[in-house]
């Protein structure tokens, strides 16, 4: 589809199949990570806290015995349990520390799924190259154990007695967007989500509607494989964002820029369209890219979680 041709973002209808077996794979892979035992590490680490905040080093096991990284923020002057939030990464971005979340009043953790810095040392396909590692075998396909990772964030926050685990929430922005999505789809517990210009969503949609990274990493992978592309497109069925929308029923915001060329916002809305929460808003910006309206959207953000996590 050219420009010229497109549609406008909210009436976009997506090319995505949901697979028959799409939830059973994923309950079965949730039943596989039950099992394996955390083997959590939690080390305060004086350097990079504050007089406010305490940060810690954690690293924790995940599907196929990698050993995942992460960040921990706590407040300092805390009484009865605190709310957690978890803070997913973009695809670039190494996982920042979340201060500004533990200055808010919230138990806060930020992972490095398998193959970003600081959990490279087992899986490493790099950058560009995570996005199509194995991308013809939903059962290696990189993005399997990369959202199992993020799922057992949940699983940190709730071994942790500082922690209401009645009241944890996800949080991210491109990546970070997609992977607020298929948490959110996987794990229950969660209270309210909020994904920014998700990306992960509508792969084979965005491969015609952008010609920009990470997604022309599939463009170039289907030039030199065209053979492949049937593979290509019913693998990453089983992981686009689209398809987990059914899965969500907690309170949920999604947030898109209009003039996104790196996330296209068709995306966006037929993301959001699948979602089966009654509890969900859709914030478009007109004029913003791939910032997604951060700029005015940062307010709200904090209000979302503050009506959802604290103010209960």
């Amino acid at each position: 589809m050219s420009q010229t041709e497109r549609v406008p973002a909210d009436q976009y209808r997506t090319v995505v199949t949901r697979p028959d077996d799409f939830d059973a794979f994923w309950d079965d892979l949730l039943a596989q990570s039950a099992e394996i035992p955390m083997n959590a590490t939690v080390e305060l680490v004086p350097l990079r806290s504050t007089p406010e905040i305490e940060v810690y080093d954690v690293h924790y096991d995940s599907l196929d015995g990698v050993r995942i990284a992460g960040w921990y923020a706590l407040p300092r002057e805390r009484s009865g349990k605190l709310p957690g939030i978890v803070q997913l990464p973009g695809y670039l971005q190494d996982p920042p520390i979340p201060r500004s979340w533990a200055e808010d009043g919230y138990a806060a953790f930020s992972a490095a799924p398998r193959g970003k810095i600081r959990s490279n040392q087992q899986f490493n396909p790099g950058y560009p190259g995570l996005l199509t590692h194995n991308m013809v075998d939903r059962n290696t396909y990189t993005y399997r154990g990369f959202y199992i990772d993020a799922a057992r964030t949940i699983d940190f926050l709730l071994s942790r007695d500082e922690v209401d685990g009645e009241r944890i929430g996800v949080s991210g922005s491109s990546q970070g967007g997609g992977l607020a999505i298929s948490t959110a789809g996987l794990r229950p517990e969660i209270r309210a989500a909020a994904a920014g210009c998700p990306y992960l969503c509508g792969y084979m949609d965005s491969i015609e509607l952008t010609h920009t990274y990470p997604y022309q990493e599939i463009r170039d992978y289907l030039r030199l494989y065209p053979e492949r592309r049937e593979a290509v497109r019913d693998t990453l069925a089983y992981f686009d964002g689209i398809n987990f929308g059914p899965r969500i029923t907690c309170p949920i915001m999604v947030y898109i820029g209009l003039q996104d060329n790196v996330c296209p916002p068709e995306t966006g809305y037929a993301a959001f369209d699948t979602i089966a929460s009654e509890d969900k808003q859709i914030y478009p910006y007109d004029g913003h890219g791939h910032d997604a309206g951060s700029v005015h959207h940062g307010a709200i953000l904090k209000d979302f979680f503050k009506n959802h996590l604290q103010n209960r």
